[in-house]
């Protein structure tokens, strides 16, 4: 049986490698960028015009039916609301701020304020619903002096908007439930207010003044190494980045694409791709209200039990939860994979039995593979800026750069550390014109902060792959560099499943240690009635250590340097805090705030002779 790719056309555009003088290289695509449109919604109405009666999106009703709005709806949505928005205090200093998740209300509400000029920020549900001291929404709120609040019900969202903008009269517009406050002074106005305001010709004079320079939005980074930072999201940017992903993958463009997304608007992965290339390309996007979480990953198989998509996007996770469904389930096998053209991830890279999993089902039932492609970007660059080719597509491989995109790398460390300029990259952090001169080098570069490596230098079209975060790397008393993104990666693969992350020490030290997030679920498996233990109880079961010291000693067997081999681990029985940084709202750990918070298990790593609680190499 024939078990190569589905044809697909994706391009694997040529590119150009200039070597100069001072040991920097510059990579760009021989494929310059096509003509975008001056804004999202002038596409929301091309497709309005030409494809009215297309499912633009859907979401559950409280029924559990799909509430569908086509495209000539959404136009005439957004269209009152601009009309109602006008008249309130928005303004392009003062930009609406989403505390809630996806939904159909939020996205037309923020379509809306694009239409008329005025920026929003969709903000992590976590910083108002987990946090517990605000510190990091008081922050984003100081920085935005919105103008409206957006919550999906009012209640729970109470308590943060007392902490952070109480008493400011700034309005809070509530999508669903009772809109009477109980602990905030803030006025409130429910969406049945706005949803069918009378149009206003005002808002067409508005909307003539949008141009490429105007922000459309501003996402915030999510903390890693601080406070989130707002990142300005210009019309620009969205829609010329729409462009390079066509360029890259025409087959997007010559049949509108059918998505069912859950990732958050939050993000520029949802938020911006995933949007993006439904609204771009006439697709339809159905809001999936499940998560890659054993609580709301079911929420998810139901809808792709529903709803075919022709093109999937997920998280690493999202795809190891979907593949063991999948691998049981002959009937939802067969309804994910029956249009399926391609499949992509992002965020983290993506362990290699996952993904030969996929590939093996997508054989049982296509015939052939389904192609996975990945690429690398971030908030800043809105967000694609390389991609990598079918054929070299694999974990921790980024690829070339997109059409349009200049790739900048300067010898750093002993590595190439990535700059990048384009149409889509950001004009600077919202109101922080200290930290935006830091964030661009002499030549206008954005500087990145990861280091790429070639795949192969004899062969540059080849492409890249991801060779760390060059903030992240420390050296060792020896003087010797750890490349810590590198290491956590290899590690995180090397204990699948029962890892979900890591933290690499060894700053000035003689070796390198690890302090380990465990996947509770998966270790529970390797104990018997595992049910009734207590994490730490489970932690320093002798079930769990041995499989840990087993698969410490396997790892060595490939990292035997000093800068490669962790000697060392401590499985962590508390989760990563958010109240104290050490948490991202999306997850990522902040490296940096989880050892200062850690402080004394990491000296307990060091000790001698080893301590009871940490598994080492003998």
């Amino acid at each position: 049986m024939n078990t190569g790719f589905h044809p697909i056309n994706v391009i694997a555009h040529p590119i150009n490698v200039v070597h100069r003088e001072d040991g920097s290289q510059l990579i760009n695509s021989k494929m310059p960028l096509d003509n975008f449109a001056r804004c999202w919604t002038d596409r929301l109405e091309y497709w309005a015009k030409e494809t009215p009666d297309t499912v633009f999106v859907a979401q559950r009703d409280a029924q559990g039916e799909w509430d569908k709005v086509t495209y000539s709806q959404a136009v005439q949505r957004i269209r009152k609301i601009a009309s109602w928005l006008i008249k309130q205090p928005v303004s392009v200093e003062r930009p609406i701020i989403f505390l809630c998740g996806n939904s159909v209300e939020h996205l037309m509400l923020a379509l809306a304020g694009m239409y008329v000029g005025i920026a929003h920020a969709p903000v992590s549900p976590a910083y108002s619903l987990v946090a517990t001291d605000y510190s990091k929404l008081k922050h984003i709120f100081d920085l935005l002096t919105p103008g409206l609040i957006v919550v999906d019900s009012l209640a729970p969202y109470e308590n943060a908007i007392q902490s952070v903008c109480n008493d400011t009269g700034t309005p809070v517009a509530v999508i669903n439930g009772d809109v009477t406050p109980a602990k905030i002074t803030n006025p409130t106005v429910p969406f049945s207010e706005f949803w069918d305001s009378p149009i206003d010709t005002a808002i067409d004079v508005e909307n003539q003044r949008v141009d490429g320079d105007t922000v459309a939005k501003i996402l915030f980074t999510s903390g890693t190494t601080g406070m989130p930072k707002g990142v300005m999201n210009t019309e620009r940017m969205i829609c010329a980045n729409q462009v390079m992903i066509g360029q890259v993958m025409p087959f997007l463009t010559e049949k509108p694409p059918v998505m069912v997304d859950w990732l958050p608007w939050n993000h520029t992965f949802g938020g911006n791709h995933n949007v993006g290339i439904a609204l771009y390309n006439g697709g339809s996007l159905y809001l999936d209200d499940g998560k890659p979480t054993p609580k709301d990953f079911d929420k998810t198989l139901k809808n792709l039990a529903e709803i075919a998509p022709t093109v999937y996007f997920n998280v690493p996770k999202g795809f190891e939860l979907l593949v063991k469904t999948l691998k049981e389930d002959s009937v939802l096998a067969e309804k994910f994979f029956s249009r399926l053209q391609f499949t992509f991830f992002a965020a983290a890279g993506l362990a290699q039995h996952i993904w030969d999993d996929l590939d093996n089902l997508a054989i049982q039932y296509t015939g052939k593979k389904i192609p996975m492609l990945t690429g690398l970007g971030c908030t800043e660059t809105a967000p694609s800026a390389t991609f990598a080719s079918v054929e070299e597509s694999a974990s921790g491989v980024i690829g070339v750069p997109a059409p349009g995109v200049s790739l900048k790398l300067v010898p750093n460390q002993g590595k190439l550390e990535a700059r990048v300029k384009a149409v889509t990259v950001m004009p600077g952090y919202w109101r922080m014109p200290e930290i935006n001169a830091k964030a661009f080098d002499e030549e206008g570069y954005y500087c990145l902060g990861d280091a790429f490596a070639y795949l192969d230098e004899e062969q540059p079209q080849r492409g890249f792959r991801f060779d760390g975060r060059v903030s992240e790397n420390f050296k060792l008393d020896s003087g010797t560099w750890v490349n810590a993104g590198v290491l956590k990666a290899k590690f995180i693969e090397a204990f699948a499943p029962y890892v979900q992350d890591i933290v690499v020490c060894g700053t000035n030290r003689s070796f390198i240690t690890g302090l380990v997030f465990p996947d509770i679920a998966h270790c529970r498996s390797l104990v018997k009635d595992s049910d009734g233990l207590s994490v730490e109880a489970l932690i320093q079961s002798p079930e769990v250590k041995s499989a840990f010291e087993t698969k410490l000693a396997e790892l060595a067997k490939s990292n035997t340097g000093s800068s490669t081999l962790i000697r060392r681990i401590q499985i962590q029985s508390v989760a990563p805090s958010i109240d104290a940084h050490e948490v991202t709202d999306k997850g990522s750990l902040n490296q940096t705030a989880v050892q200062v918070k850690r402080a004394d298990q990491v000296e307990i790593m060091y000790q001698q002779p080893i301590h009871s609680s940490v598994i080492g190499l003998s």
